[in-house]
């Protein structure tokens, strides 16, 4: 008869459980050096008996075989994942002796499943996938002997979650949505919240592996609401998949600050993860995409060191990769290429295992074609892009680009300028689908980064042929493409109208607190994170409907019939202006680009100076004429140039860029002439050829803190037959928005705010808070006619591709037809008499361009005007 257990051995395995227990909690708060220790006290402890008694030995080996298998896990995380695996060997070895099959059975799931994950995260992708068939058919064996469901349910989820990213990251996508879909019905079910979220969450990384950015970002933030809810810490992986969706909609400066925020108390937690190493590498990739080349190269190399001592294959070649890109860009940027550096790209390329990494390795082919290509050597080139595959249906849009990019460059070197164009129009065509797949303003403005370089080529080549209708034709292909899209009907969004709604009293609270002298520290906090909510919630709130067709120089032609058209553009430091006239397209080169931009920069510096009512006269002198001198320096530049071609019609202007800024009505030849700017010769179309609605009715709004001067809206309220007028309460958010709502004319006379790093809350100040531009924008239908008698408020923020993102571009592309702003600072008396002006020759008949020349002629430095859309 065997010996009977002793009450020690008993304790003895308490206490190891206990230890594993603790081990595997601090684990899961990151703490892996105290979870180390724990585990290895735990081994050590149950090292120090060798139970005889069947019953108690069998679960002396579960309770050594679990420690070995965490303690595996935790030398993985610190130490790699060979060092990891070879620890799994061992508990792979003890599980032999378990008699018990059941028993045995679970520890084989357990075991199997933590393979997987070292597996998976060392990128052995089909062998994880065994590896997590293995540990599933064990652990719904044990599920089916019997026990307690809700914690053995827990095990097949974790495994379904897991095998499921293995699919998502092989492209599997049928596999991957199968598995993780019964992993959230299976934790919903059983009662397993925190389970159901993971799983979500990784339905969130298979819907970006798509191409379906926004419900990606509406599912992280559905599960992060859920964490919350269930009071569960939020994981950190959730913010870092969040910055990967913005990146992959172009987004990288909010990437960025999403991955800023997660950094520091990483760091403080002086762990070498995988998590924080992931999460320097992709902010080495936002920097990269923002071309903060210094901070891409040191972000990535700090990544490339942790991933180095973690030993993971893929997350190095990912990193070595960020500082080949950054060097490769100085490199073309400079125009002297070494002979080593495309070598080296080559090399490295060389020296990646494939087909497991065989994108990586292409990447660096590709940077290698485009470094052969300035050097010269052509030949060369071409045989490198030989080697590099096709995209594949999941391939991301920045390979699918540098692929375009390489074959354009290649077929330019060889004097196939009509074949390198092709491959442009290809590659922006391809753009163009993921573009249309995003949801926000933000999200469809920001996708342009991704065809920059394309885009800069494609002009670059036109303008160097000097063909300005080809080159009217590929700005209009380039620029603006947010405005191309119809606004859909009114789609309802309950949970962003709450948070802006929060975010509104909380301003009126910090308000309030420092009225009083009351600390606001606790309600700026609050505020701030309702704004970040807010932020991701506008994210994926899409009301966009089909493309419009880019705008053909005959629809052009024919719609403008005595205007001109004015089409700015640059090339590197080049500027120049396509003018369409009659049936005439010209070309015309107006100097530096970054010489008109300062003179914008500096006279709408001059503006702001000289905006307040009651400035001394002397002061009001120096200010003026330097405001002139300004304003003189861009006409000479940018208009008089074009005197013979434009002569005295009335213009439609595109700017570029810096020229957003441009008050065109200040410009001594543009004295008293009607002009409207549009983000495209496309955009200016659509709004052009608009069905006009029935007249409706005009809304007049007065928002608190102004002079009577500029709240005269019952002065205004005399030009029109019936008016709404809103002043003191009722002139309160909800009540203005269900004003408006299709409303012909809407003239608000409040302070404004633009806000250049978050456009869509740039806002204007009601009685009740501000009402911010994606409440406007979000109207079923949007005023005809929008007047913003508001400082700042035509001011955009400027992405990649000359996309203009602001309260007043908002309303544009949500399905205004025109929007008449100030771009810098007005004075109350001076936007006062100007309106009156501009709402009178309304009244008589005017049309709005041409009463709004009148009314900035009167007095031009005072009254920065501009017609926004058409009119």
């Amino acid at each position: 008869m065997p010996e009977p257990a002793s009450a020690d051995e008993a304790a003895v395995i308490r206490e190891a459980r206990e230890l594993h227990r603790r081990g595997v909690d601090a684990s899961c708060v990151g703490r892996h050096q105290e979870a180390a220790r724990l585990l290895r006290r735990g081994q050590d402890l149950a090292n120090t008996i060798d139970p005889v008694d069947p019953v108690v030995r069998s679960e002396w080996l579960a309770t050594r075989i679990r420690l070995a298998s965490t303690v595996a896990a935790e030398m993985a995380e610190t130490s790699g994942p060979t060092a990891g695996l070879a620890g799994l060997a061992e508990a792979r070895r003890l599980i032999e002796d378990v008699p018990d099959p059941v028993v045995k059975a679970e520890l084989r799931g357990r075991v199997e499943h933590n393979r997987g994950l070292l597996l998976l995260n060392a990128g052995f992708i089909e062998d994880a996938i065994t590896a997590f068939d293995t540990a599933l058919e064990h652990k719904e064996r044990r599920l089916a002997a019997g026990g307690t469901v809700s914690v053995l349910v827990d095990l097949v989820v974790k495994t379904l979650r897991s095998r499921g990213t293995a699919h998502t990251r092989l492209g599997s996508v049928r596999q991957a949505r199968l598995d993780l879909t019964r992993a959230v019905a299976l934790a919903t079910e059983h009662g397993l919240p925190d389970r159901a979220a993971d799983a979500n969450h990784a339905l969130g990384l298979l819907d970006l592996r798509v191409g379906d950015v926004p419900a990606a970002l509406r599912r992280y933030q559905l599960i992060e609401r859920s964490y919350r809810q269930h009071e569960l810490d939020v994981p950190v992986l959730l913010g870092l998949n969040r910055a990967q969706a913005l990146m992959s909609a172009g987004l990288a400066d909010e990437a960025g600050d999403q991955l800023d925020t997660l950094l520091p108390e990483m760091r403080a937690e002086q762990s070498v993860t995988r998590d924080l190493a992931d999460v320097e590498l992709y902010r080495a990739v936002a920097a990269y995409m923002t071309d903060d080349l210094d901070l891409a190269r040191a972000m990535a190399s700090s990544a490339r060191r942790r991933m180095r001592r973690w030993g993971c294959e893929t997350c190095v070649a990912n990193a070595t990769l960020i500082g080949l890109r950054v060097d490769t860009r100085l490199a073309l940027r400079s125009g002297r290429v070494s002979r080593s550096l495309p070598g080296r790209a080559l090399a490295f390329a060389d020296s990646l295992p494939v087909p497991r990494l065989a994108e990586q390795a292409a990447l660096a082919r590709m940077l290698a074609v485009r470094l052969e290509i300035r050097r010269g050597d052509v030949e060369a080139a071409r045989s490198i892009l030989d080697r590099v595959p096709r995209p594949g249906k999941l391939a991301p849009i920045d390979y699918r680009m540098l692929r375009r990019l390489c074959r354009a460059e290649l077929a330019l070197a060889l004097g196939r300028r009509a074949a390198a164009l092709a491959e442009i129009r290809a590659g922006l065509t391809d753009l163009d689908h993921v573009r249309d797949r995003m949801g926000g303003l933000d999200l469809l403005s920001g996708t342009a980064l991704h065809g920059r370089e394309l885009a800069e080529l494609a002009v670059q080549l036109v303008l160097d042929g000097g063909h300005a209708r080809r080159l009217f034709s590929w700005l209009e292909r380039t620029r603006a493409q947010t405005y191309r899209y119809e606004p859909l009907t009114h789609l309802d969004n309950p949970e962003l109208a709450e948070r802006i709604a929060e975010v509104r009293s909380l301003t009126q609270s910090i308000h309030q607190a420092e009225h009083y002298g009351h600390s606001t520290t606790a309600l700026r906090g609050r505020r701030a994170e309702r704004l970040r909510e807010a932020n991701r919630l506008g994210w994926h709130t899409g009301r966009w409907g089909r493309p419009r067709p880019v705008a053909g120089l005959t629809d052009v032609l024919a719609r403008l019939g005595d205007r001109a058209l004015v089409s700015f553009a640059s090339s590197e430091d080049d500027l120049v202006a396509v003018v369409v006239v009659g049936s005439d397209v010209r070309l015309a080169r107006l100097g530096s680009a970054e010489r008109a931009a300062e003179s914008a920069r500096m006279l709408n510096a001059d503006l702001n100076a000289l905006a307040p009512d009651h400035l001394p006269e002397p002061l009001v002198r120096v200010m003026s004429a330097s405001a002139r001198k300004q304003a003189d320096r861009l006409d000479a530049q940018l208009i008089r140039p074009l005197a013979e071609l434009i002569g005295e019609r009335e213009l439609v202007i595109v700017p570029t860029g810096a020229l957003y800024a441009v008050p065109w009505g200040v410009l001594p030849t543009l004295h008293g002439r009607p002009a409207v700017v549009a983000p495209s010769a496309t955009a200016w179309l659509a709004a052009d050829r608009a069905e006009s609605r029935p007249a409706g009715r005009a809304v007049l709004v007065r928002g608190p803190g102004l002079p009577a001067a500029v709240g005269e809206i019952d002065k205004l309220g005399a030009h029109y037959t019936t008016a709404a007028l809103m002043s003191g309460r009722r002139a309160s958010v909800a009540t203005v928005l269900e004003a408006l709502d299709g409303a012909g004319i809407a003239h608000l006379a409040a302070h404004g705010v633009h806000e250049p790093e978050n456009a869509l809350f740039s806002r204007l100040e009601l009685s009740d808070g501000p009402l911010y531009a994606h409440e406007m924008a979000g109207l079923a239908h949007p005023p005809r006619q929008v007047v913003l008698a508001a400082c700042e408020l035509a001011l955009n923020r400027i992405r990649r591709g000359d996309e203009p993102l602001g309260f007043a571009s908002a309303l544009l592309a949500s399905g205004s037809q025109l929007v008449v702003a100030p771009l810098s600072r007005v004075g109350d008396q001076a936007c006062a008499a100007a309106m009156d002006d501009y709402h009178r020759s309304l009244a008589a008949g005017a049309r709005p361009a041409v009463a709004l020349a009148d009314a900035i002629a009167v007095d031009p430095l005072r009254r920065p005007f501009v017609c926004l859309g058409s009119g």
